[in-house]
């Protein structure tokens, strides 16, 4: 099976006004697809991971969005335009890291304001601005975010395959895959390219505690496209690659901060220092969509906190902690930019000083413009970036 006859994690049902998502809280045991109607289930299951992955909740907010105006009565653009409002207000409140999710949301709005501008000077005589076009131009921006995010992780793919040699060990965190965007993947784009191009990787998928994400999602989907790929504990990467057994770690991403800061699920920072112990490439895969330079450090990203039910509970028979115990659970922590030797996006490759390569590649970008293929000029590198082992940086003096 290849990446193509995967099933969609994110997909809109209009006939039936639902939107229809896998639920990966069940994988690998079981394929449940969930048709949700309402606004309250749709929150809940970006909120439980049902559906997931910075791409795909993008995806799912923006159809959710659509879905709740769609049966709306409003009479006018505006009167729309103002229900949309809290619909808005109410799933951006699922998930606070993911940027993607607040710039779908962002987007779906633009889209309704820019129809209410054009209601209001037209007097709605035109009927592209009518209740009914403006509903139908809500599910097309819906339906362009989910086709664009298709084209960026292809892309994202063809220009990580750059950086990669046959035959090579690869390590990654969570799950940056088909099941997280709208097919591909971001740091498994590369692996699909490159499974059908004959290249072998042998990927390892860390399990990353607390969710499972890598040994339920990861390993599911490249196994079920045939993909040699082996699940280890999360504490068990530092003697993969002190064997020799990695020449790269791919990861994806939920949020990059302007210098280059990324926000990725719990445990990547720990990956990352372990890559830079041993020599290794760090490469952190996003699209320009989850590049937040209003965000100027990560320091500035909020850190979702989760329930502590996840840590001591869930996946077990029994508790497995003693009752009463306090938990600490961040769903994300923060990867220095130092620590990471290139970000791949969509229109290229950003390598350090990232405040300079990652702002030149969002200036490129344009919404609805297809992708340079690798090589292009537009590839906004600051430097070549390293195929292999980068060299090891000198200890900070501290005073």
């Amino acid at each position: 099976m290849s990446v193509l006859h995967l099933p969609e994690a994110v997909r809109l049902d209009d006939e039936a006004g639902v939107l229809i998502i896998l639920d990966q809280t069940l994988l690998p045991n079981e394929t449940v697809f969930l048709r949700l109607r309402e606004q309250k289930e749709i929150w809940e299951a970006i909120y439980q991971l049902r559906v997931r992955g910075a791409p795909a909740i993008g995806i799912a907010a923006a159809y959710g969005s659509y879905l709740g105006v769609r049966e709306s009565k409003a009479a006018t653009v505006s009167e729309l335009a103002a229900e949309f409002a809290p619909v808005k207000a109410f799933l951006a409140s699922a998930r606070p890291t993911a940027v993607n999710l607040f710039w779908a949301l962002d987007r779906m709005e633009a889209c309704l304001a820019r129809l209410s501008e054009m209601a209001t000077s037209s007097g709605g005589s035109s009927p592209e601005v009518s209740v009914a076009g403006a509903k139908a131009a809500l599910k097309a921006e819906a339906d362009a975010i989910r086709a664009e995010d298709e084209d960026v992780c292809r892309s994202i793919g063809e220009h990580s395959l750059t950086l990669l040699k046959k035959g090579w060990g690869l390590l990654t965190h969570c799950n940056a895959g088909s099941l997280a965007t709208a097919r591909y993947g971001t740091a498994t784009a590369p692996m699909y390219l490159g499974a059908e191009r004959g290249y072998g990787f042998k990927v390892f998928a860390d399990e990353t505690r607390p969710l499972l994400q890598g040994a339920r999602l990861t390993a599911w989907e490249l196994s079920q496209a045939g993909i040699d790929v082996t699940v280890i504990c999360d504490n068990m990467a530092s003697i993969v690659m002190k064997e020799g057994r990695v020449q790269a770690v791919l990861v994806g991403c939920d949020r990059v901060a302007a210098n280059g800061d990324a926000a990725n699920k719990i445990g990547t920072s720990g990956v990352a220092i372990l890559a830079r112990h041993y020599g290794i490439p760090f490469y952190v895969h996003a699209p320009l969509s989850s590049v937040d330079l209003k965000c100027p450090t990560g320091a500035r990203i909020p850190i979702e906190q989760r329930k502590p039910e996840e840590v001591t509970e869930r996946w077990y028979a029994r508790r497995m902690a003693p009752a009463g115990v306090k938990v600490y659970n961040p769903a994300f922590d923060v990867t220095d930019n130092e620590l990471i030797t290139a970000i791949v996006t969509e229109r290229g490759i950003a390598c350090p000083p990232f405040s300079e390569s990652l702002a030149k590649l969002a200036a490129a970008a344009s919404p609805k413009r297809a992708s340079p293929a690798p090589g292009r000029a537009s590839r906004a590198r600051t430097q070549s970036a390293p195929r292999g082992r980068p060299a090891r940086r000198q200890p900070r003096s501290r005073t």
